[in-house]
């Protein structure tokens, strides 16, 4: 308020104006501070007598002069500011510069010039260091003096001022001009390229272009470069030798000579506006004060010296008029002062500073002088040395409150320390603060690594804890430093501002890089500490932390990254198998050191911190141990089990071994069984002792190696192996690269991952186990580095005949078992004794115990507890079983470790059949049982048990899903043996793969079912061979009839299958086909497919495994007739691929399957391997089939679908029995309750993921006060679908919409928009809210009107809270529309008994006052003569009601936001206004009414024009427009508005923004004062007016002015495309963002669906209206839209232009990537993209994109896309490159005319006139036809017409003449 009507008196000053005035005040560093002047003034007029005011005014001139020479501080550099630095330290990506008077700066890496920064981008751009591009630390070097300018002061992130400088010379040399550049004047530059003659130099003066000639550079790169050229970015200091061109081009030179002596001088024109740092002039001294001098230069100017610039020679011997040589430092861009300095170093530009540092760097020094002191700045005090020192201000105290400028008088002495050094002012920079003379350490450099530091937490991060360590110094404490072990939560432990005791890990000052750890016991270690390699001197002990644990031992780190090695046998006096279990990262350990290597930085370490004692019985068990050597074969006895293996001892001197597990068998299944069942005491013999190292000696048990070592073939060294020797080893350790293999003497090679195996190696974990036995084949040996390479590949690794060795494998892998049984045995459990004696074959007696639900049975122990034997669901063998039941079971295999015994109840092996068994013959088997290292096989002919090997190799591990056996596969097998031995198999070997058949699996049955399956015979018959082939006629009889198919038995017992869709022509709807055919009815049927029995396909007939399929067969009549047809897809095409031939929308016959209760779908078959679902609510409209679908369809039942789309997983179609569901508007579907939101509506749910929402305005037709009570998630709803646009649908479930047939009573109407309003209306709604003017009222989804206080009740409460009571929101009230204002979507209410018949809102009960009848009428008074009201301020009361009263509400009646929030947003406005701003009311009426506009979305200052004429449009056309509504209340006067005026004159101007409440009085007060006569005049006007538009509207040429004008032409022409887009323009000219977007989708609902490309340019016009204006993903969703509907690929053109045309390149590349995957066939996608990448400079890329196009193209495009290329290369890149091109392809196909016709014109185009003629020249001598021949002549002769002479025409036209002469002798010939 205070600020829009100020009361008079002072003005307020807000904070932020007072320090804008200071700040002015600083920077004007010259002048006397105008506040301190008045103040003295003040003073001196109250002082008495003059001799004061004498007084007075000397102490002013000394003190102004004071102000003067104020030294400069951060605050005194502003923007812009000329200064010169001198560089300080040069790191990777910054420059820190000093500045004078003790200031520093920090200049950025894209700071140094365009051309650098240029470079930088391109080596981001490409990711690799560009050759040609210098580093920061190689450009420049502290000392050297650079000119910067201030580009910024801001602020670091905790709070301290930073100075952003630029050394760009485009901004130090923007305030010269090329005309004003004279010969001899002293510039600063950078290199920007090297040229053949010399460098081009940016020296950032527009218009200028500076050139630096080699030889004028030759002398500064062989003395200051060191013989390197320049680089770019490289800074010089040049002096100009000559200019042409008035400034346009200049000639610099580098000579050491010129550049010293450079001075400026006047014939140089130099002002104060160009003047520039670094400039040396010559001057004469004006004054001399104490403070230092003021100088006169360049005749006109004057500059300072301070006290720091002095000649430090010959301070105090300066006097009036001196002539002296100086340097300027920097010129102020405001007040242009000037700042000098008289330091020789200065005085010879191009030389470097030499003193860079000071030697007392951090010491701290007692009473230290003050020399003087400088109110802005700081104060200088004189060292021990008589050196002068300076301290800033912010250095003199610990904070500004506790600063006393009086203790800095000169003299007073102060201890500080000496913290960093000015290199421009060569001073020493002192700090007063405490904390900084106490701190510990000042720099990085002064922290040395080991030591103890303390500090305070400042953040703890994911990445470790942040520690202050000093003022600027900040070190890292990693998360496994945080503690001696690892901790979850620090912030538990640590909270910021602690105080923590660190040691420093390591410190690199460079990169100010500080580490530190927490660890208590680094901490408190008092052993010494190791920080470099020399420290560690063998026997050393100290302790360290586990940097990483290894296979091979530990790495221990130390301080500053010293580390070293415990290797595996020194990490305890016990052998540890496995490191990286027993110690972890980050444990503190204590270690000794063995020995150290500092040149190599190789350290061994050892945790054993051994005694004397130890040692020598160490020393003793030594010789023991040395009875046992490698290769040598012990027995051992077992001592123990640990987890790795067996703790045994060497017989016979208990030398302790260790045998790993894996080491136990050859076979990796058998190891683990030997470990379980071998206990303490058991004696293994024939042990091979593996190796053996301190002490450690590691066995093997495994029969291959045993075998090897015995017969002497296990070589000893490298030099005993060769390539191609066959060795056998076992697994040490897998590599992602590979799997290294280790041999019993103990050498050991690498098995890379390529020559790992004949198969594909994806993961190498898969194929090989640690401690596997393998055969290896050495293929490589390097003696030197003592490294072999193996391969394991079965076809390099054979071992003989596969048979042999699958059966040696086999008889050994049973021996083995046969052995745990022994072991078994032994033991004196009942239940394991009784397992060790049931061997496979034996026929048991069994009990059934129960029937798990899988399907498999368990029977009962018997006489032995805890005895299990179980049978699987397909040893069940379809026997139906109950408990108690008795049954005869065989057992197949006996689970040693699980303790189980496996049995079958099949009924071919119980009763076997006895029949004599031939050795080698070849038997038909079925797959029983499987183990990992062999399979349980039973004969076909007789039931016998066989065993086979699954593996015919050490090596052959691996097997591939498909390669799989699995249960109930037919094999066949060669027998070995004839008699089942001790292990109950008959031995046997599996015959080849190819003769394997397959088992009906149950995945997915739908042609057989469970009861077949079960029986194996049944499997066997229906994979029997048959000779069918697709189109034969069979016979066969039925066998049994399932819903959706029928199973026939064929002769040969083979069986077939039909399906229901295949038994009939016309199914009638309803019926179940299958039910047509009996069991046992024969029947005659066509053999139309095969069915693989494993997997379901259809497999073509060429299929090998074609003869084993099921055949699918057809009884229709109409395919019986026919011959050899061929009814199903016999390729084999995927389902998948047949599912995408159906189109949504297209019915099919479906039969049912079942219904899935918990999916809630119905899953039918359309073809036999065609499936769908059909989802519940897509079943029926009928809540009544929903609720009991199981009632309405039958199993088998023929249905009528139509299809919507693939199903997610795309392997089922999806239905829909009620029609395509496509959710448009105007359609009814069932939907399910999602959410309900109180007083707000449902959210529904259809299938496929659409939503909806429901408002409570259209849950039905008669509304209650509990609209939602009756709606809970989950519940099935019927929907009409009110509109699709948004993402989300409106719907509505009132039963007029639903089921418009039913004619149901409305009790309440719609109300969509306001249009649909009466005035005098009785309407039922819900309160929305409580405002202070009233109370808002819903009367449908999108209109809310007000009922202002007097028309809400008869009754006045005092209390406002009664409002809110009575009316909660929600409540259920009646209103009378009172009255409408269409134009501003006001709509006025009344709740009173009087209007709407019903009881007050309030109770009688409550006894309230009634609203006198007058003041209602006052009130309404008020609202009307508001206008006269306004100078009526004395009526308070009055004024407040007005308020009340007049704060009307917008209603967004067209637009579909959300009405809420509208209502929100008007009720906080009043509400702000607090009762004391109440005399202020009548003002803000003003204000209130065009917010409350904006409020509403709609743009004011377009009232008349736009906004109406849109209203207008929308209208019904039947209806006439209606004239604008009356004001709220009738006037006496019988004033009504004008007929629609407004609405007719578009034509006018828009009027200015006026405020509405403006508009509002105008029309008002006139209406009291006009005459009879106005009135008249006013009706002329109208009729003139409208006259005047009607001609206007007549005029043809006349272009449209408004949406009016442009509906009336598309009425004429709705097809055109340009229309459309000018009416977008029309809107977008108006910002109207939405309306552009609206006129759009007209468009495109308008235009014909023929018209192609005028839709198309109307989606374009789109896509660049969301580029411009829309999201990304408001892009997106046009786009997605736009490629449904029109060629997808024109779409993804036009958007990529977009993208070009508004340069977002980055998006631009990525549509083309996506274009190249998805239309990699058109060449017009290549071509456009090499195009875009060649306009970015990106010519690589764009090759690479050629060749890319020239792989995915045919054969026949390639020359195309080629010459386009070229084409595009001759155009947009390398000329040169586009000849080779042309050449390169001509050189191929040197008769293609048309490649020849583009290079020639291309030629003509970019190249010269001799390289045309050489084209044509070479042209005219080919072999091609005449005709061709007379093209290309014709040409020649047109391009010497046109560019030579009249000789050249003449020499064209002979060679025409001899190649037809030439021609025609030819032909004679």
């Amino acid at each position: 308020m205070e600020e829009s009507f100020p009361r008079g008196g002072i003005r307020k000053t807000h904070k932020s104006e007072k320090t804008f005035q200071q700040s002015v005040e600083q920077d004007n560093l010259f002048d006397i501070s105008t506040e301190e002047e008045s103040a003295k003034r003040k003073k001196s007029q109250k002082g008495p007598t003059k001799t004061k005011k004498l007084k007075i005014e000397k102490r002013e001139s000394s003190k102004s002069i004071r102000e003067k020479f104020e030294i400069l501080s951060v605050e005194s550099l502003c923007e812009g500011m000329r200064i010169l630095g001198c560089v300080k330290e040069v790191n990777e990506l910054e420059l820190v510069v000093s500045l004078p008077n003790g200031l520093k700066g920090f200049v950025q890496v894209t700071e140094i010039c365009d051309a650098y920064t240029k470079k930088l981008n391109e080596q981001v751009a490409q990711e690799e260091p560009l050759k040609d591009l210098a580093r920061l630390p190689d450009l420049f070097s502290p000392g050297m003096l650079v000119r910067c300018v201030v580009s910024s002061v801001g602020f670091t992130e905790r709070g301290k001022k930073s100075v952003k400088l630029s050394l760009n010379p485009k901004n130090v040399n923007e305030v010269l001009s090329a005309e004003a550049l004279k010969p001899g004047m002293l510039l600063t530059g950078t290199v920007t390229s090297l040229e053949d003659h010399g460098y081009l130099v940016d020296i950032g003066v527009g218009g200028a272009r500076a050139f630096l000639p080699l030889q004028k550079a030759q002398e500064y790169i062989r003395q200051k470069n060191k013989g390197a050229k320049l680089k770019v970015g490289q800074y010089l200091n040049c002096v100009i030798e000559e200019v042409k061109g008035n400034g346009g081009v200049v000639g610099l030179s580098l000579g050491h000579s010129e550049v010293s002596t450079a001075i400026a001088t006047e014939e140089q024109n130099w002002t104060l506006n160009n003047l520039l740092p670094g400039l040396v002039v010559k001057a004469q001294v004006q004054q001399v004060t104490p403070h230092g001098l003021i100088l006169n230069f360049l005749s006109f100017f004057t500059g300072l010296v301070d006290f720091m610039h002095l000649d430090p020679k010959k301070a105090g011997t300066y006097f009036s008029n001196q002539a002296v040589r100086a340097c300027v430092l920097c010129v102020h861009p405001r007040t242009r002062a000037v700042r000098l300095s008289l330091r020789p170093v200065f005085l010879q530009p191009g030389r470097a500073l030499t003193r860079l540092s000071c030697p007392h760097l951090g010491a701290v020094l007692d009473d230290v002088p003050v020399q003087s002191f400088f109110s802005k700045a700081g104060a200088t005090f004189r060292l021990k040395d008589g050196a002068l020192a300076y301290a800033r201000l912010s250095h003199l105290s610990d904070s500004k409150n506790v600063f006393n400028a009086e203790a800095f008088k000169p003299g007073n002495t102060h201890k500080c320390r000496i913290i960093d050094y000015s290199q421009m002012d060569e001073l020493a920079l002192l700090s007063l603060r405490t904390s900084v003379i106490e701190a510990q350490y000042l720099k990085y450099h002064d922290i040395k690594p080991g030591t103890l530091v303390k500090g305070t937490v400042l953040t703890i991060k994911p990445y470790g804890m942040l520690v202050k360590v000093g003022e600027q110094i900040s070190g890292l404490v990693p998360p496994i430093h945080l503690a001696d072990i690892l901790i979850k939560n620090p912030e538990k432990k640590y909270h910021i501002g602690d105080e923590v005791k660190c040691r420093v890990l390591l410190c690199d000052p460079e990169a100010k890089k500080l580490m530190m750890t927490l660890k208590k016991t680094l901490i408190e270690s008092k052993l010494p500490a190791v920080t470099c390699y020399a420290d560690a001197k063998p026997g050393l002990q100290t302790h360290g932390f586990i940097f990483r644990v290894k296979d091979y031992g530990c790495i221990v780190k130390f301080y500053n990254d010293v580390q070293g090695l415990v290797p595996k046998h020194e990490l305890s006096a016990e052998y540890v198998p496995d490191p990286e279990r027993v110690f972890y990262t980050g444990q503190v350990v204590k270690v000794t050191v063995l020995n150290c290597e500092p040149s190599k930085e190789r350290m061994l370490l050892s945790f054993k911190l051994l005694g004397d004692s130890k040692k020598e019985h160490m020393g003793q068990s030594q010789k023991k141990r040395r009875a046992v050597n490698v290769g040598q074969l012990v027995d051992v006895k077992v001592l123990e089990k640990t987890k790795d293996g067996l703790e045994v001892a060497v017989l016979p001197h208990n030398i302790p071994a260790f045998l790993p597990t894996p080491h136990l068998s050859d076979h990796v299944a058998n190891g683990p069984l030997l470990y379980h069942w071998l206990q303490a005491g058991d004696t293994l013999h024939r042990v091979l002792c593996l190796s053996q190292s301190e002490g450690h000696v590691l066995l093997c048990r495994k029969p291959a190696l045993v075998s090897t070592v015995e017969g002497g073939q296990d070589p000893k060294s490298f030099s005993e192996i060769h390539p191609g020797m066959l060795l056998i080893g076992f697994v040490k350790s897998i590599k992602d690269y590979g799997v290294f293999v280790q041999f019993p003497s103990g050498l050991s090679g690498l098995a890379p991952k390529a020559i790992m195996s004949d198969k594909f190696v994806t993961s190498t974990s898969d194929h090989f186990v640690e401690g596997q036995t393998v055969v290896a084949k050495v293929t490589n040996v390097d003696e030197e580095k003592q490294r072999m390479l193996l391969s394991l590949r079965l076809s390099d690794c054979g071992l003989g005949d596969l048979a042999t060795t699958s059966l040696l494998l086999l008889s050994q892998c049973l021996e083995e078992r046969q052995g745990v049984r022994s072991l078994m045995s032994n033991r004196d459990s009942v239940l394991i004794q009784t397992l060790a004696e049931m061997i496979p074959g034996m026929v048991l007696d069994l009990e059934v115990q129960k029937v798990l639900e899988d399907g498999s049975v368990v029977f009962s122990e018997g006489p032995v507890p805890g005895l299990v034997l179980r049978a699987s669901k397909y040893h069940r063998a379809g026997h139906e079983v109950e408990p108690g039941q008795k049954k005869k079971a065989v057992i197949l295999s006996v689970d040693m470790l699980k303790l189980e015994v496996h049995v079958s109840l099949c009924h071919d092996l119980v009763n076997r059949k006895a029949k004599k068994l031939k050795k080698g013959s070849e038997h038909q088997a079925i797959v029983q049982h499987l183990e990992e290292s062999f399979a349980v096989a039973s004969l076909v002919e007789t039931g016998h048990l066989a065993a086979f090997s699954l593996t015919s190799h050490l090596n052959d591990t691996f097997r591939f899903d498909s390669e799989k056996l699995q249960v109930g596969q037919g094999v066949s097998l060669t027998l070995k043996t004839t008699e089942p031995g001790v292990t109950g198999f008959l031995l046997a070997v599996e015959g080849p793969a190819a003769k394997r058949t397959v088992r009906q699996t149950r995945k997915d049955s739908e042609t057989v079912d469970e009861d077949e399956e079960a029986d194996p015979a049944l499997v066997v018959g229906a994979v029997k061979k048959h000779t069918l082939s697709i189109g034969d006629m069979v016979t066969g009889t039925v066998k049994s009839i399932k819903p959706t198919h029928v199973v026939v038995t064929l002769e040969d017992g083979i069986i077939g299958c039909i399906h229901a869709s295949h038994i009939l022509d016309d199914v009638p709807v309803g019926t179940s086909p299958t039910a047509k055919l009996k069991v046992g009815k024969t029947v005659t049927a066509r053999v139309i497919g095969g069915r693989d029995v494993k997997t379901f396909k259809f497999l073509p007939i060429s299929h090998p495994r074609f003869i084993r399929t099921i055949p699918e067969l057809s009884v229709r009549p109409s395919e019986l007739e026919k011959d050899g047809c061929t009814a199903l897809n016999t390729h084999s095409v995927s389902p998948v691929e047949k599912i995408k031939q159906y189109q949504a929308g297209q019915t099919v016959i479906c039969f049912l399957k079942k219904y899935n209760v918990v999916k809630k779908w119905l899953e039918v078959e359309i073809a036999p391997d065609i499936r769908g679902r059909i989802p519940l609510l897509l079943t029926s409209l009928s809540f009544k089939v929903l609720k009991h679908p199981d009632k309405k369809f039958r199993i088998g039942q023929a249905l009528k679908a139509t299809v919507v789309g693939p199903d997610s997983s795309k392997a089922f179609l999806c239905l829909s029995l009620i029609g395509p569901h496509k959710l448009e508007q105007g359609e009814v579907a069932m939907g399910r309750v999602v959410k309900v939101t109180p007083k707000e509506g449902l959210t529904v749910s259809f299938p496929f993921g659409k939503m909806g929402t429901v408002s409570i305005f259209h849950v039905s037709d008669s509304y209650s006060e509990i609209p939602l009570e009756d709606f809970i998630p989950q519940k099935v709803v019927r929907c009409y679908v009110l509109s699709t646009t948004g993402h989300v649908l409106t719907l509505s479930l009132r039963s007029s919409r639903t089921n418009p047939e039913t004619k149901s009573k409305i009790t309440d109407p719609e109300i969509n928009s306001i249009q649909d309003l009466q005035e005098g209306q009785l309407l039922r709604g819900y309160v929305k809210s409580v405002q202070p003017h009233g109370v808002l009222f819903g009367l449908g989804p999108s209109v809310v009107g007000l009922a202002q206080y007097p028309h809400v009740s008869q009754y006045s409460p005092s209390k406002k809270a009664l409002y809110n009571r009575y009316l909660p929101e929600g409540k259920l009230l009646t209103a009378k529309v009172l009255s409408l204002n269409r134009q501003k979507n006001l709509v006025e209410l009344s709740f009173l008994p009087g209007d709407t018949g019903k009881p007050d809102v309030f109770p009688a009960s409550l006894g309230l006052p009634l609203l006198k009848q007058e003041e209602r009428k006052m009130e309404a008074e008020d609202q009307e003569h508001k206008g006269e009201e306004q100078q009526q301020k004395n009526q308070k009361r009055k004024g407040k009601r007005n308020k009340e009263g007049q704060e009307v509400v917008r209603l967004p009646g067209k637009k579909k936001e959300p009405q809420k929030p509208q209502a929100k947003k008007q009720g906080k406005r009043p509400r702000q206004e607090s009762a004391g701003e109440q005399d202020g009311a009548n003002k803000k009426q003003k204000k209130a009414a065009p917010s409350e506009e904006e409020d509403s979305g709609v743009e004011v200052y377009y009232r008349e024009g736009e906004e109406e004429v849109e209203e207008r449009s929308v209208l019904p056309k039947g209806k006439p427009t209606r004239p604008a509504e009356v004001p709220r209340l009738q006037l006496s006067s019988g004033f009504i508005w004008d007929v629609g005026l407004e609405s007719l004159t578009p034509a006018l101007p828009p009027r200015a923004e006026s405020s509405d409440s403006e508009e509002d009085d105008k029309p008002q007060q006139s209406t009291v004062k006009k005459s009879k006569k106005e009135r008249i005049l006013e009706k002329q006007k109208a009729e003139k007016e409208l006259s005047r538009i009607e001609e206007a509207l007549m005029d043809p040429g006349r272009q449209p002015e408004s949406a009016d004008d442009f509906d009336r032409l598309l009425l004429s022409s709705p097809n055109s495309s340009i229309l459309w887009l000018q009416y977008m323009a029309f809107h977008l000219q108006a910002t109207e963002i939405e309306k552009a977007r609206a006129v759009a989708e007209r468009a495109l609902k308008t235009i014909s669906f023929r018209e192609e490309q005028e839709k198309l340019n109307v989606w374009v016009a789109l896509l660049n209206l969301e580029n411009m204006y829309g999201s990304p993903e408001s892009l997106t969703k046009v786009f997605e839209r736009a490629v449904q509907y029109n060629e997808p690929l024109k779409v993804f053109l036009h958007l990529a232009d977009i993208y070009t045309k508004s340069q977002k390149f980055q998006e631009a590349g990525e549509l083309y990537n996506r274009m190249l995957k998805r239309f990699r066939q058109e060449k017009s996608v290549w071509i456009k993209y090499g195009a875009f990448l060649l306009r970015r400079g990106q010519a690589g890329a764009s090759h690479r994109v050629m060749q890319r196009a020239l792989e995915c193209l045919p054969n026949k495009e390639h020359v195309d896309v080629i010459s386009k290329f070229a084409q595009l290369e001759f155009q947009l890149g390398d000329a040169e490159r586009a000849k080779a091109i042309f050449e390169n392809t001509l050189s191929t196909y040197p008769k293609r005319t048309d490649v020849w016709s583009v290079y020639i014109d291309m030629t003509i185009k970019h190249g010269s006139q001799k390289e045309v003629r050489d084209i044509f020249e070479r042209v005219i001598h080919l072999s091609l036809a005449p005709k061709r021949m007379k093209f290309f002549f014709k040409r020649y002769l047109d391009y010497e017409k046109q560019h030579g002479t009249e000789k050249d025409v003449q020499a064209v036209k002979a060679k025409a003449l001899e190649y037809v002469e030439a021609k025609s002798s030819g032909l004679e010939d």
